[in-house]
């Protein structure tokens, strides 16, 4: 079992890897889709044969749905139809995958069950947790041969956004890592590696926004709708095509260190400036205004860095005025 993550050696840059998806709700299913149009033949796996075969004729018809409305390619559907197979049992879809995708319940006795079937049934595959929050290192101890096994967080819906975090734990090999980033590169992704910290990246910023943003309702600083216009016309808006390292090194890190004086002279220690933003500018580091700062953004890219800024946050806002305002909102 230990040559498991060679399955990246075979199927790099040669024939698409063979997958089973082993979970085909909203999540899995996606997956499914996505790499099965990258080329795959990707199996599916359930509780039952009827759950997996529900699924497929689902995400048949979804395709559909999808190329009537410009979002896939003419001709996905047939596609996926002659791609995508439903099993009668986990078991059955994982054997002879070269990957799998583990994207059950996010309840660590479900997927406690599910990998250790997996794990028993395709001895040589890479695998994949879908987990959002649920540390790698944890759910490895129930993999048989763990070094195959790390982390491909998509993100929800699995067609439309192109992030997906690795993960691996302290037994990960490399080889798998380098397999499941060849697998989500070709389907057009864009991985990065993270730590095997609980909800790793993506989730673990994504719930403390959430959680000041309940704080505040709570506090009556504003309604539910009042903070979601704020946020998806402010900042949020920002995001959608910078992170927030590029975001503070072209607003100042001394602007955002002053800010926080505020904030913790209000809040407290929880929205204190954090040390390491502290230490950079007691060194001078203030982003693009001093020539450093958490990206270290050569000089003379600068001008064309804030003429892109201003083009994409421009083109963005077309964008919204054409989609218009999202329904119910």
């Amino acid at each position: 079992m230990a040559d498991a993550p060679d399955r990246a050696a075979e199927t790099t840059p040669g024939r698409p890897p063979v997958v089973a998806v082993v979970g085909s709700g909203y999540m899995g299913g996606g997956i499914a889709q996505v790499l099965a149009l990258a080329g795959s033949r990707v199996t599916l796996g359930d509780v039952d044969a009827d759950h997996a075969e529900s699924t497929r004729r689902r995400l048949i018809d979804q395709a559909r749905a999808f190329e009537a409305d410009g979002l896939f390619a003419a001709g996905s559907a047939d596609v996926l139809g002659e791609r995508l197979a439903a099993a009668a049992s986990i078991e059955d879809a994982v054997a002879g995958a070269d990957y799998v995708t583990e994207a059950v319940f996010e309840s660590r006795e479900v997927k406690r069950s599910v990998l250790e079937r997996v794990s028993a049934a395709a001895t040589r595959a890479v695998i994949g947790s879908n987990t959002s929050a649920i540390p790698i290192e944890e759910l490895s101890q129930w993999v048989t041969a763990p070094e195959r096994f790390l982390g491909v967080h998509w993100m929800n819906p699995a067609p439309f956004i192109p992030g997906v975090e690795l993960i691996a734990s302290s037994s990960t090999a490399p080889a798998a890592v380098e397999f499941a980033e060849a697998l989500v590169v070709r389907a057009g992704k864009r991985p990065a590696r993270v730590a095997d910290t609980p909800g790793f990246v993506a989730n673990r910023l994504q719930f403390a926004l959430y959680k000041e943003a309940v704080r505040m309702v709570e506090e009556g600083v504003a309604t539910p709708g009042q903070i979601d216009t704020v946020v998806s016309n402010a900042f949020g808006f920002r995001l959608a095509l910078f992170g927030p390292f590029a975001i503070g090194d072209m607003a100042g890190l001394d602007v955002y260190a002053a800010s926080y004086e505020s904030l913790a002279a209000a809040y407290g220690e929880r929205l204190e400036a954090p040390r390491l933003l502290r230490d950079m500018v007691a060194a001078g580091h203030l982003g693009i205004k001093s020539g450093k700062g958490f990206l270290d953004i050569p000089a003379e890219q600068v001008p064309s860095l804030l003429a892109y800024r201003d083009r994409a946050y421009q083109a963005l806002s077309a964008l919204r005025d054409r989609l218009g305002a999202a329904p119910g909102l």
